[in-house]
Order: C-alpha cells, then sequence, then structure tokens
C-alpha cells in the first residue's frame, strides 16, 4: 500500500533538483570526512616501504618524465646517441680537422649561443681580453687544462687563445661536462676531450690525448683537482721537468702540490689560486651559497622548511652551504675538525655536533671538506630513510660510494645523476651524482662570480709564464695581493661601484701605497 504524498512533493522535488544543480560543489564538501578517513588509511599504507614492484614502476615513471625537463649542468643534449662512445666516432669540423673527441660536434652551433650569454656576466675577463690581446702575453704558451667545461670556462680557454696560447682541454669531472659547449670548442679549433658521462677508462683516456702528443708538448698546466699534474708528473715525468708554472684552482688539488712540495718532488713553481681571496672569498663562498640549493631542487624537489641537514665542513664552500640553507628554514648542523671554523660556526648560531650524533635523524647530508671517507658505510647504514647525500667538494671521495656498491644493495636510477640505493629492509639512501660535485654534476654555477675565478687563474697564467728566470723557485704560491685587488678592481664596474681614494696622509698614517696592495700577502 502506497502512502500518498503531502501537497507540494512535485515542487519540493523540482526545488531539490534545483538546488543541487546551483549547489553542485557542495557535494564534495559533504563528502569529505570520508575522504579524511580514507586518506588516513592510505596514510598508514603510504609510511611502509614500497614493495618491489612499485619501487620498479615509481623508478621508470620519473626518469621517464624527467628525462627533458632535468637535464644537468644546462645540458640539452640530445640522448638519441648515448650507447655510442665518443671515442668511436669520426667526426670533423668545419675545417676538416679530427684533433678533439666530443659527443657530438653538430652541436656547436647551439653551445656557442651558450658561450656568448655567459660572455655577457664575465665583462671582466673580456676586458681583459681585450686590454692585452694586441700584446699577446701567452704567445708560445702551450696550455694543457683539466676542468670544468662549461659555457663559462668556454669564455676563459677562448681568452687565453685570445692572448696568444695554444691550449688542448680535457675534463675535470665525468658529469659536469656540457657536451654542446664542449663541440663548440672544437669547432672553434680548440683540442678538446670532453663528454658528459665518461668512464672512469675515458676519463683518464681524454687526460693523455691531451698530453700525449706528436709534435706538441706542453709547458703549462692549468688544473682543477690536480689529476692531471698528477698523471704528467707519474707517466710524462720529461714533460713535468720542462713544465714552466702550473695553476691548481682547488682545495684537492693544492693538498696534492703541497705534499709533492713537502716530499722535493715538486720541480716546477705552482700558483695556489684555490687559496687566493678573490677565489675563497668569492667562488667558494658565494657560487656555493647560491648553487647548492640549484642542484637539490633540481635533482629532488625537496622543500627545505624545517628540514634538518648537516654540512660537513665549515670552510669557505660550507659557509656558503649553511647560509643558503639556514635562510630556507633548515635546521642546520655542522661537523669540523677545526676549532676555528667550529667557534665560527657556533657563532653563526649553527649546533656543531659529531656526525654519528645526529645521522639517524638528518634528512639530508652535505659534505664540503676536501677529505675521504667523510661519510662511511656505517653512517649510510643508519640513515633513515629517503635521506639524501650529497658532495659539495672537489673530490668524489668524501662520500664512501665504492662500500655501496655490494650485492645486498639494489641501484635504481630515478633521474639524471640522481640514484636510489635500496637496503634488503626496504630503505633508501638518495645519493646525487654519485658523490661527486652537486653544483656542477647536477645544476649551474653563477656565471659572475665564475668570471672573478676565471680572471684570477688567467692571470696566474700570465704572471707564471712571463715571470723572469728566479722570481718563482719549485715551490707553491700564493698571487700578489696586487693581483687580487686587480681582479677585484674589474668587476666593480658591474655593480657601478665607486672606490674611495686614500689621501696621501692618510697612506702616509696607513703605511700604505695610495695605489695598493691594500692587504698583506697573508690576508686570506
Amino acid at each position: 500500500m502506497s502512502v500518498p504524498e503531502p501537497a507540494g512533493g512535485e515542487e519540493k522535488q523540482a526545488k531539490e533538483v534545483e538546488d543541487a544543480e546551483k549547489y553542485s560543489f557542495m557535494a564534495t564538501v559533504t563528502k569529505a570526512p570520508k575522504k579524511q578517513i580514507q586518506f588516513a588509511d592510505d596514510m598508514q599504507e603510504f609510511t611502509k616501504f614500497p614493495t618491489k614492484t612499485g619501487r620498479r614502476s615509481l623508478s621508470r615513471s620519473i626518469s621517464q618524465s624527467s628525462t627533458d625537463s632535468y637535464s644537468s649542468a644546462a645540458s640539452y643534449t640530445d640522448s638519441s646517441d648515448d650507447e655510442v662512445s665518443p671515442r668511436e666516432k669520426q667526426q670533423t669540423n668545419s675545417k676538416g680537422s679530427s684533433n678533439f673527441c666530443v659527443k657530438n660536434i653538430k652541436q656547436a652551433e647551439f653551445g656557442r649561443r651558450e658561450i656568448e650569454i655567459a660572455e655577457q656576466d664575465m665583462s671582466a675577463l673580456i676586458s681583459l681580453r681585450k686590454r692585452a690581446q694586441g700584446e699577446k702575453p701567452l704567445a708560445g704558451a702551450k696550455i694543457v687544462g683539466c676542468t670544468h667545461i662549461t659555457a663559462q670556462t668556454a669564455v676563459l680557454i677562448e681568452t687565453l687563445c685570445a692572448l696568444g696560447a695554444q691550449c688542448r682541454w680535457s675534463a675535470c669531472n665525468i658529469y659536469s661536462t656540457q657536451n654542446e659547449v664542449a663541440a663548440a670548442l672544437a669547432e672553434a679549433g680548440v683540442a678538446v676531450f670532453a663528454w658528459k658521462g665518461e668512464s672512469e677508462d675515458d676519463f683518464w683516456w681524454c687526460i693523455d690525448r691531451c698530453v700525449n702528443v706528436d709534435g706538441w708538448q706542453a709547458n703549462m698546466i692549468l688544473d682543477d683537482g690536480g689529476d692531471l699534474t698528477h698523471w704528467v708528473y707519474k707517466k710524462y715525468p720529461s714533460v713535468f721537468k720542462k713544465i714552466r708554472g702550473i695553476v691548481e684552482e682547488s682545495v684537492t688539488g693544492v693538498h696534492r702540490l703541497y705534499q709533492l712540495s713537502k716530499a722535493g718532488k715538486l720541480c716546477v713553481p705552482a700558483m695556489n689560486v684555490n687559496d687566493s681571496v678573490t677565489k675563497q672569498k668569492f667562488d667558494n663562498l658565494y657560487c656555493c651559497r647560491e648553487s647548492i640549493l640549484d642542484g637539490l631542487k633540481r635533482t629532488t624537489d625537496v622543500m627545505f622548511g624545517g628540514k634538518q641537514v648537516v654540512v660537513c665542513g665549515y670552510g669557505e664552500v660550507g659557509k656558503g652551504c649553511c647560509a643558503a640553507l639556514k635562510a630556507l628554514g633548515a635546521i642546520v648542523y655542522v661537523t669540523e675538525i677545526d676549532p676555528i671554523c667550529a667557534l665560527q660556526a657556533c657563532m653563526d648560531g649553527f649546533r656543531v655536533v659529531k656526525l654519528s650524533e645526529v645521522i639517524r635523524q638528518v634528512d639530508v647530508v652535505i659534505t664540503c671538506t676536501g677529505n675521504k671517507n667523510v661519510v662511511t658505510r656505517e653512517h649510510l647504514d643508519r640513515m633513515k630513510n629517503s635521506c639524501i647525500v650529497c658532495n659539495m667538494g672537489h673530490s668524489n671521495t668524501e662520500i664512501d660510494v665504492t662500500s655501496l656498491r655490494m650485492p645486498e644493495l639494489t641501484w635504481e636510477r630515478v633521474r639524471s645523476q640522481v640514484d636510489h640505493v635500496i637496503w634488503p629492509d626496504g630503505k633508501r639512501v638518495v645519493l646525487l651524482a654519485e658523490g661527486r660535485l652537486l653544483n656542477l654534476s647536477c645544476s649551474t654555477v653563477p656565471t659572475f662570480v665564475l668570471s672573478i675565478t676565471a680572471t684570477t687563474q688567467a692571470l696566474a697564467l700570465i704572471e707564471l709564464y712571463n715571470a723572469p728566470e728566479g722570481r718563482y723557485k719549485q715551490d707553491v704560491y700564493l698571487l700578489p695581493k696586487k693581483m687580487d685587488e686587480y681582479v677585484a678592481s674589474l668587476h666593480l664596474p658591474s655593480f657601478d661601484a665607486h672606490l674611495t681614494e686614500l689621501t696621501d696622509d692618510q697612506a702616509k698614517y696607513l703605511g700604505l701605497n695610495k695605489n695598493g696592495p691594500f692587504k698583506p700577502n697573508y690576508y686570506r
């Protein structure tokens, strides 16, 4: 028996339909509590370690979608022929020369545009090139170089060539080469042997191709890390003895030079650019302050607010990294061996700890020491799930990556330069650039700061090559302060900066020359 509808039922039903259409968005709101309950259930599942199948599908989807949008060191290189080693290719530039080995010479035009863009923010180096081009202070210099091959270093290499030098170049890092820039240098006639993603064997082969040449013998070395110097010293001692000067810009390479000098085996003068004021105060500090975030963001998309980060080392690189991370709201710890640097970290508001004290709780571990085995397998075993591990020092020895290449651990490449190392229980550690230099392997660095370092390197080469006999003995030297100040002065016009000039009375009072140098040689 049906119950009769009350009067006005049809109008009421029509009104309800009209209201439902008019306020249809309310449906999602009224269902929200159910969604929240379901979300709580999902969260319980989400916190569990993913299954092996889940890991595979995740890594496939991430790597597939990120191939184009996450290119390291701004290298927009076609990877269609990645399987073919450049050593197996026969390539010539437009002039018919094959005295190079790069990924793809056809990318030279794009690389040239990259170099031209870099030149816009390296006005001081270009100014030096124009001032000294007529004098050719490097005429007769045969420079063999081993540095990062990027648009910025290309400007330096072409400046050295414009000043009269002949150059042969390889890369100091297997991941930092911009392939299109290497192609542009090869097209311009520079004998460059480098490509992104070299194997260890390729790395040493490229260095050897630069040194071991019929009818050409290097008389100057520009190094970043000491590998080139070490190779020439060990493999070609007769060439090493005839070198007129070595210019080294990294902590690692300088340490090697001082070791040679202490052992009485350094038979040529060397210039320690790393400890020059214009390198320490600018490249190491300001460059790393900006590029650490760039490298981490491009590779991991991590949000730093509230994250716990430990920075190993509070030298200039560590100071830059800590300042950047603190500014974004990260909780930053510092490890140090030097009580002076440790005290500086404390005064800057950072807690100084031993790595073992915080390794279980931190979200990110960054090494900046130039030492070896700073992060050991024991540390890696104790890290929390999804901890990010990376290196901002030059050498790849700071993180014990070798200990991770064991049968019990699984490696999954999820993005360019991003590996998940997975433990048997499902825990994963995110390793960036396989423990090599993060910023130049995974991102870019500020061009202006590199202009300061490049100008310093160029002046150091000019100084050593043109120095009268006897000025420099077989030892390691710091760049003269007058030269440091000259490099700084070349970059001031970019900021429309105006220096105050001492009066004669003021200069006499301070015991200084009005034109400098304004700091003693020991000032750092």
